[in-house]
C-alpha cells in the first residue's frame, strides 16, 4: 500500500510540474537563479535593469533602444506596443545580449487596451468590484496579446478634491470602497498567475497620497498626519499587497517634506518591512529627476541616491541611475548591495512573467483578440451598471417607447473621442459607438431621432441654440448631453471650476424653458457643480465617459432596458466653494446648526452636498428596515452580525447597493462622522424582500491611535444601515474588555 502511495504521488507530482505555471517555481530556486545570474553581471548591465524607457508615437522603439537592448543596458520599456513590434526588440535582448535578460513591456492599460470600459471611477459608481475585475481581465488579455506584460494599474489614489483630474482614474473618496475595487482590479490584471497568456502583471500607483494633491493642483504638495496616511491612504494600496500585485509606482508628490521617490518611510519602511512586498518598485515619469526641483538634490547624481537607497528600484525615462551609478558607487554613496536588490526584485518579476522561458508574443492572436464580441457586449453591461440616476421627477424615464419624437442636444451626443475618456489605451475613435447612434439604434422604428449640437463643449458662442430649441419644441422629449471633453480629465487637467464648461448650463437652460420633458445626461470625469440643472430639470442621470459601448449603454438605461442601480463613489458639491467635501469627515466643536451662526458653516450656500456620497436612485423604489443586531455588546476581537430586510417596493425588477456604516463617538482621538464598513448588491424582483447580514470584525472598528497602533477602544459605537450615507437606519452596540 505505501509502495502504490509513493509511485501515485510521484506521479501526481510529475502531472503538476508540467501543468504548473512558470512563476510556481520554487521561490528558493527562483531566488537561486537571480543570485546566479547577478554574479555574471557587470555594474553597467545591473544599472540597464534599473533603466526604463519611453518608445515613439504609435507604439514602435526607439533606434537606440536596439543598441541599448544588445548591450544589456535596457530593462524595460513603455508605450512600445504590438506583438510583432514588442518581439522584434525582445529578440534583440534573448539572443544578442550577453546575458540574455528579456526585457518587460509595459504600458497604461487604465480601463482598457483597445476595448475601453467605463473611466474607473464609474467603474466604481458600480459598487461591484466583481465588474472591475472582469473588466480588467478582458484589458489584460488584449494587452498581453498585443505585446504586452505589464500595466501601470491601478490607480489607487483617495481622491477628496474634484479639481484633481486624476480622480477620474480611482474608486473616489472612500478607502473602504477604493480597497475593495484595489484588489479586485489586481485579480483581474493578474489573475492567480500573471506569466499566464492572457494576463498582466499590476502596478499599485500613486504610492503614496497623490491624491491629496493642495489645490487639486496635479503633481502638488501634500501635508498629512501619519495617522490619516494610515487611516484614509494606506489601505487600498495594502489591499493590492495582499491581493499580490507585482509592482508599484512612486508618486510625483511630496510627504510631509519627503518627495514620495524619495521617501524612505514609505517605499522601506512601510511597504519592504511592514507589508512585505517583494515586487519592485517602478518611479512615475521622470520624478526621480524632479528630487532636483523638490529641493531635496542638487543634482542629478544626488537625485539618483537619494531615491534608489530609498527604495525606488527602477527608474522611469529619466536617466540618473545610469549616468551617474559607477561614480555614485565608487564615491560610496550608493552600495552595490543597494543597486544588487533592486535588479533582484526586477528579476523576481521578470522570472513570475514566465519571461526567461516564453519572452515572446504569439502574433498570431493579437488580431483576434481585440474587440471581441464578448469583449463589447462586457463594455456595454459594464458603462451601463456605472451610471448613477441623480434625479427623475414623474418618472420622466425611462422613455416611453411609443414616443413619436426625441431630440437628441449637446455637443457630446455626437463625440467619438470624449466618451473614451482619459487614458483610453490603444482605443480608436472609429470602434466607439456615440451617443446619438446608440440612442437611434435603440428607438423604436416609428420614433424620429433628430440631433442639434447646440454649441461647443468650450467657448462663449450661443449660435447653435437657435436650432436646438426648435428641435426641442418640434419633439416630445428633450435629451441633453453637457459635461466635459477627454482632456478635461485626467493627467495635468486640474480645474479651478467645477462649473460645465462653455454655454452647456445656458444651453441646458434654453431646453427647459421649452416646457418639453427634459432630461440632462452627463458626460463626465469628476464631480461637476450643476445647481441650476439640480433644481430645475425633471430627470439627471450621471453617465461618465463610459467607453467604447458608452451610445448604446447610455441608450439601453434611457429606455429601460438597464434598470440603473449606480452610486456615486464621490460626493457631488453644490459650488466649487465647498470643496473638499467628503462624507467620513471629522466633527468639529461647533457642528452645524441652522439656526446658530457660530457653527461650521457658509453663509452663502448649505453646507450639505448637492449629492451625497453612495447616493443613486433606480426606476423603482426600495425600503430599507428591521435593522438588527446579534448581540448589544461584544468583546475586544470578537465579531458581531448585522442584518436588515430590504425590499423591491415598486414594479420593476432592480438592484439596490445596501451600505454599512460605524461611527466610534468617543474615543481617544476624533473620528469620522461615519465610515462605511461594508456593502451589498441586492437583486430584487417587484415586491420581493431579502434579508442581508454584514459582519463586522475586529478591523471595522479599528484606528490608528496616537502610537500608531492599530487598536480596538472600548465604549459604545454606532452602526447606520440604509441606501446612501445619509439615509440610514441606526443602532448601538458596545465594546467591552476582554
Amino acid at each position: 500500500m505505501k509502495r502504490l502511495s509513493a509511485v501515485f504521488l510521484i506521479a501526481v507530482c510529475v502531472l503538476l510540474a508540467a501543468i504548473a505555471p512558470a512563476h510556481s517555481q520554487r521561490p528558493r530556486d527562483v531566488e537561486q537563479q537571480i543570485n546566479a545570474l547577478l554574479a555574471k553581471m557587470t555594474l553597467a548591465e545591473k544599472l540597464g535593469q534599473l533603466q526604463q524607457l519611453d518608445g515613439e508615437a504609435g507604439g514602435n522603439y526607439r533606434p537606440e533602444h536596439v543598441d541599448l537592448a544588445r548591450k544589456g543596458l535596457l530593462g524595460s520599456t513603455l508605450n512600445v506596443r504590438g506583438a510583432a513590434k514588442t518581439n522584434e526588440l525582445q529578440r534583440i535582448a534573448v539572443t544578442e545580449s550577453r546575458l540574455k535578460i528579456p526585457l518587460i513591456f509595459g504600458f497604461d492599460v487604465i480601463h482598457g487596451y483597445r476595448t475601453i470600459f467605463p473611466i474607473p471611477l464609474a467603474e466604481a459608481a458600480s459598487w461591484d468590484p466583481s465588474m472591475a475585475e472582469r473588466t480588467a481581465a478582458v484589458a489584460a488579455q488584449e494587452a498581453n496579446n498585443a505585446g504586452l506584460h505589464w500595466t501601470f494599474a491601478p490607480m489607487l489614489d483617495i481622491a477628496r478634491d474634484p479639481r484633481w483630474g486624476r480622480i477620474t482614474e480611482g474608486a473616489g473618496e472612500d478607502p473602504f470602497l477604493g480597497a475593495a475595487f484595489a484588489a479586485a482590479r489586481v485579480r483581474g490584471f493578474q489573475g492567480s498567475d500573471y506569466s499566464a497568456p492572457d494576463k498582466l502583471v499590476a502596478c499599485a500607483k500613486h504610492w503614496v497620497a497623490y491624491g491629496d494633491a493642495e489645490g487639486g493642483r496635479d503633481y502638488n504638495t501634500t501635508d498629512l498626519s501619519e495617522n490619516v496616511l494610515r487611516q484614509i491612504y494606506f489601505p487600498p494600496f495594502k489591499a493590492a499587497v495582499d491581493a499580490g500585485v507585482g509592482t508599484f509606482m512612486s508618486s510625483f508628490n511630496s510627504i510631509n517634506g519627503v518627495p514620495a521617490s524619495a521617501n524612505r518611510f514609505t517605499l522601506t519602511k512601510v511597504l519592504r518591512e511592514e507589508w512585505k512586498f517583494d515586487g519592485f518598485v517602478v518611479s512615475d515619469y521622470t520624478s526621480v529627476k524632479e528630487l532636483i526641483n523638490h529641493g531635496i538634490a542638487a543634482n542629478e547624481a544626488e537625485a539618483a541616491a537619494k531615491a534608489l537607497n530609498a527604495g525606488v528600484d527602477m527608474e522611469m525615462v529619466s536617466r540618473s541611475y545610469n549616468q551617474y551609478g559607477p561614480r555614485l558607487v565608487e564615491q560610496r554613496q550608493l552600495s552595490l548591495a543597494t543597486i544588487d536588490e533592486a535588479v533582484r526584485r526586477i528579476l523576481r518579476i521578470k522570472y513570475r512573467l514566465g519571461l526567461f522561458e516564453k519572452p515572446y508574443a504569439d502574433e498570431t492572436r493579437e488580431p483576434g483578440s481585440l474587440l471581441r464580441p464578448e469583449s463589447l457586449r462586457l463594455a456595454r453591461e459594464a458603462a451601463a451598471h456605472s451610471m448613477v440616476l441623480l434625479k427623475n421627477e414623474r418618472n420622466v424615464l425611462p422613455l416611453d417607447k411609443s414616443v413619436k419624437s426625441i431630440a437628441v442636444i449637446g455637443p457630446l451626443a455626437d463625440d467619438r473621442r470624449s466618451v473614451l475618456g482619459p487614458w483610453a489605451g490603444d482605443g480608436r475613435d472609429e470602434n466607439t459607438v456615440t451617443i446619438l447612434a446608440g440612442i437611434k439604434a435603440a428607438a423604436p422604428a416609428q420614433t424620429k431621432v433628430s440631433y442639434a449640437k447646440g454649441c461647443d463643449i468650450k467657448g462663449d458662442s450661443d449660435a447653435g441654440f437657435g436650432e436646438a430649441v426648435a428641435l426641442a419644441k418640434e419633439s416630445d422629449v428633450a435629451l441633453v448631453f453637457v459635461g466635459e471633453s477627454d482632456d478635461m480629465g485626467g493627467e495635468a487637467a486640474s480645474r479651478s471650476s467645477l462649473d460645465l464648461p462653455g454655454r452647456q448650463m445656458d444651453l441646458a437652460k434654453a431646453i427647459q424653458a421649452t416646457g418639453k420633458p427634459t432630461v440632462v445626461v452627463l458626460i463626465n470625469s469628476r464631480p461637476l457643480t450643476f445647481g441650476w440643472i439640480a433644481d430645475n430639470v425633471p430627470a439627471i442621470l450621471v453617465a461618465w465617459m463610459g467607453g467604447s459601448q458608452a451610445g448604446n449603454a447610455i441608450a439601453d438605461v434611457l429606455f429601460g432596458d438597464v434598470n440603473p442601480s449606480g452610486k456615486l463613489p464621490v460626493t457631488f458639491p453644490r459650488t466649487v466653494g465647498q470643496v473638499p467635501i467628503y462624507y467620513n469627515h471629522l466633527n468639529t466643536g461647533r457642528p452645524p446648526e441652522a439656526q446658530n451662526k457660530y457653527s461650521s458653516k457658509y453663509i452663502d450656500v448649505p453646507w450639505t452636498p448637492q449629492f451625497p456620497f453612495g447616493y443613486g436612485l433606480s426606476y423603482t423604489t426600495f425600503k430599507v428596515s428591521n435593522l438588527q443586531l446579534s448581540v448589544p455588546r461584544i468583546r475586544v476581537g470578537d465579531k458581531l452580525t448585522v442584518t436588515v430586510e430590504v425590499e423591491n417596493t415598486g414594479k420593476r425588477a432592480g438592484d439596490e447597493v445596501v451600505q454599512l456604516y460605524v461611527r466610534d463617538p468617543v474615543a481617544s482621538m476624533s473620528r469620522p462622522v461615519k465610515e462605511l464598513k461594508g456593502f451589498q448588491r441586492v437583486a430584487l424582483q417587484p415586491g420581493e424582500k431579502k434579508r442581508v447580514e454584514f459582519t463586522l470584525t475586529r478591523d471595522a472598528l479599528a484606528f490608528w491611535n496616537r502610537e500608531m497602533r492599530f487598536v480596538v477602544e472600548p465604549g459604545e459605537f454606532d452602526v447606520m444601515v440604509g441606501s446612501n450615507s445619509q439615509d440610514v437606519l441606526e443602532a448601538k452596540f458596545a465594546v467591552v474588555e476582554r
